[in-house]
């Protein structure tokens, strides 16, 4: 018996990860054969299809802000607890923290975040899934622009459409504006677009992981899904919260760095090379973590 229900088990994990892993390997392929320039898709992902998501999961009548409050707190104490304790790891380390700390701390909560919850728990996850992105991107354009940048201002949150399209949709939500349904069916087949595009562009930006210097990628590719999940556990505990909102938090603190981290550490000329091999490295390593982390929590 317990091995059937070990089989099962496997293949619904499995079930669950191969599109992710698929879509992953056709970006990674495809990027190998052709060297697509991806700028233009990533931006127009990043400016129009995730902020459509984000809008028609917010303005669907399902969703209720006040239900997502403990999860949401949940997340932001995940994010800001692993940078505090990243911070004298790096010192050990002897790496600059602001190239370490960033990547411990913001996670990929869009690329494959939102697609592990949906195909785990179904279309009712997309909300919560939602909600965890959104703490983690506000965040990452507040603190972690700061941390990398002390000039930079928080006004500067408005110049980005996918947090437009969160404060927009919780707006919205608490006010409970009436939204004309086709509008939402629009914004819905829109944002659509957005979560295999990211899985796509994921894949071919995974063609440049270099295998040199991999003391700091290996330690974070391991060290920060372990803690985020530790973390996550004592939070859910904390917080009261229910079943399947402590699971889908384990899975957030167990998801690898978000590539955003790299376009940063770019910008600001932060290490770059380095900071990309954390991540990719650390989204490498989530082929092996999530599927135990998965294991735990179904």
């Amino acid at each position: 018996m317990n091995n059937d229900l070990d089989t099962m088990m496997f293949a619904r994990i499995a079930g669950i990860l191969f599109p992710i892993v698929a879509i992953v390997i056709a970006g990674f392929l495809y990027g190998r054969k052709h060297n697509p320039e991806m700028s233009v898709a990533n931006r127009l992902n990043m400016d129009v299809f995730v902020p459509a998501l984000i809008l028609g999961a917010m303005m669907s009548k399902s969703f209720d802000p006040s239900r997502y409050a403990g999860l949401a707190a949940g997340a932001a104490l995940i994010v800001l607890s692993s940078g505090l304790l990243a911070r004298p790891l790096a010192r050990i380390l002897g790496i600059e923290w602001r190239t370490f700390v960033p990547p411990m701390m913001f996670n990929n909560s869009a690329n494959i975040g939102i697609p592990l919850a949906v195909l785990a728990w179904g279309d009712e996850a997309l909300a919560a899934a939602v909600i965890l992105y959104s703490v983690s991107n506000v965040l990452h354009f507040s603190v972690g622009l700061h941390m990398l940048d002390r000039d930079a201002q928080i006004k500067t949150l408005w110049r980005n459409p996918t947090l437009v399209a969160v404060f927009m949709g919780l707006g919205i939500s608490l006010l409970k504006i009436p939204i004309w349904p086709p509008l939402v069916e629009a914004l819905q087949l829109m944002g659509n677009v957005a979560v295999p595009l990211l899985l796509f562009a994921l894949g071919v930006r995974m063609r440049e992981v270099r295998f040199d210097a991999l003391t700091a990628p290996l330690l974070g590719a391991f060290v920060k899904p372990a803690l985020g999940m530790l973390l996550a556990w004592s939070f859910a505990t904390v917080l009261g919260l229910k079943q399947q909102d402590t699971a889908m938090l384990i899975i957030f603190g167990a998801l690898p760095p978000a590539v955003m981290n790299f376009l940063f550490a770019e910008r600001y000329n932060q290490d770059p090379q380095r900071v990309a091999a954390i991540v990719l490295i650390g989204n490498l390593a989530s082929l092996i973590i999530l599927p135990l982390a998965l294991g735990l929590v179904l």
